[in-house]
This record gives structure tokens, sequence and C-alpha cells, in this order.
């Protein structure tokens, strides 16, 4: 193995890390943009791990913690973590430990209807449409409404 090629390729790693949390598939994708040996990816990676500069779990906290503070609900975030190459398991620990969902669903709700609930059907339906599209599951919208 060529240790400049492995050490230019773990430095960019360095380099995207050193700016937020990323998931091991993130990382790899963005490496593999930039260099085309996905073997020396593959190591480089597995250092990371090692090292714990990057932690999967970790990475599933935050990405949790701030979508919640934007808005949206467990259901959306999780569909997310799952497309960054999180596994179900470990977004499920970080989405229960985060909890307060039916005070983000109340939260955003509010946000965007500043008037409250509606009592106009059609109405009322475009406002769970909201937090349905947010990712809010029903119980959590039916405590907005309750």
């Amino acid at each position: 193995m060529n240790e400049e090629f492995f050490a230019s390729v773990y430095n960019k790693a360095l380099d995207i890390i050193s700016r937020r949390e990323h998931s091991e598939k993130e990382i790899k994708n963005k490496l593999l943009k930039k260099f085309d040996t996905s073997e020396i990816i593959d190591e480089v990676i597995l250092k990371l791990i090692k090292n714990n500069l990057i932690n999967n779990f970790r990475y599933a906290q935050m990405y949790v913690h701030v979508r919640k503070r934007k808005g949206f609900g467990p259901m959306k975030i999780q569909f997310e973590l799952m497309t960054r190459g999180i596994n179900d398991s470990i977004s499920s620990i970080a989405i229960s430990e985060e909890g307060s969902w039916k005070e983000a669903a109340q939260i955003a709700f509010n946000k965007k209807f500043k008037n409250g609930a509606s009592n106009d059907f059609n109405e009322r339906y475009k406002q769970k449409s909201f937090l349905r599209n947010r990712g809010f599951s029903f119980e959590e919208i039916d405590s907005v409404f309750g």
C-alpha cells in the first residue's frame, strides 16, 4: 500500500469530519468522489472508526437533535438517517433517547399555525397533513389537537 496516498485520503477524511459529524456512508461517498480506490478508503474509514473519529451512533444523536429542533418528527428523521447509512436499531435508540416528541409536534404546529387549531374540517385536515408530512405519528398529531 502506498503510505503517501493513504495519508492523503486520511487527511481528506479528517478535513471533512473537522466541520461536522458524518456517518460512515457520508464519508465514504465524499472520499469516493475524490479518490477512486475503495480498498484504501475502507482502510481509512476503519482507522477513523477505531480512533472514534467516525461514530454512527454519535452522528445519529446529533442528527436527531438538530432535525427535531427544526420541527421534524421521528418517522421522517428515521427515514433520513436510513438514507445516510444509519441502521434502524441505532436510529431508533437515538430517537427514543431524544424523546419529547409530542412537545416537538406542538412547537412545530404553533410555529406554522399562529391562530391554533382550526374548527373548519378542511383547514384542520391541512394542519394535520402538515404534521404528518413533517414525520410525526398519529398519536403525536392527536396530542396537538387533543
